[in-house]
């Protein structure tokens, strides 16, 4: 049982939080997928690693279902039709810790998943059957307006590729590295991201 209470997390456990969820909750089953959550996050993480992507990315492919967990709606809405807005969740839970390079992939990971549906069939048929049922629940396909205002917005290309690597990262025999290799990343942009914000203040 995780030993946090959500209101209590800051700057100075929020990774710990973080694997806290990796430790007693990553080994629940992934919305029907063959993966544990765990399993498919570090997959991700993997993927984002060896295409070369910068830190915030790698984070970001880490982190990027965490808020699964850091929701008021449960996964288990998803099953009884309900979407759980996992990645609005996400973004919010990290977005006083971490910078925008990592939270915005996030927050737009899902929208990420409608747009390339949209205008990559070979993309939406290679979906997971988990993935393609959730599809609808989560807005099913693009508008032409919806698309154009998606290839506008600042970090399209980085929740492009997060979305790509998501998709990959279900394969149950892959091995990946665990999440005590991902720490230092985590804990250097968390470091980068306070003296930012510190730095900010002091200007205003």
């Amino acid at each position: 049982m995780s030993q946090f209470d959500r209101q209590q997390i800051n700057a100075s456990n929020i990774i710990d939080y973080i694997e806290d969820i990796f430790i007693h909750r990553g080994s629940e089953s992934y919305l029907g997928e063959k993966v544990s959550v765990a399993q498919h996050m570090l997959q991700t993480a993997q993927g984002a690693e060896q295409a070369g992507a910068s830190d915030s990315m790698i984070a970001a492919a880490l982190l990027h279902d965490i808020g699964h967990y850091a929701n008021d709606l449960q996964m288990s809405s998803l099953d009884q039709g309900q979407d759980n807005l996992h990645q609005q969740a996400g973004a919010n839970l990290l977005a006083p810790y971490f910078p925008a390079a990592v939270v915005e992939p996030i927050r737009q990971h899902v929208m990420a998943k409608r747009y390339l549906c949209t205008v990559q069939t070979s993309y939406l048929v290679r979906l997971s059957d988990a993935s393609t049922a959730n599809l609808k629940l989560q807005g099913g396909l693009m508008k032409p307006e919806e698309v154009d205002a998606f290839e506008q917005q600042a970090h399209f290309h980085a929740c492009v590729d997060l979305r790509i690597w998501d998709e990959e990262a279900k394969d149950p025999t892959k091995e990946h590295p665990a999440f005590d290799y991902y720490r230092p990343l985590l804990e250097a942009l968390l470091a980068e991201h306070a003296d930012i914000s510190t730095q900010g203040s002091a200007i205003n």
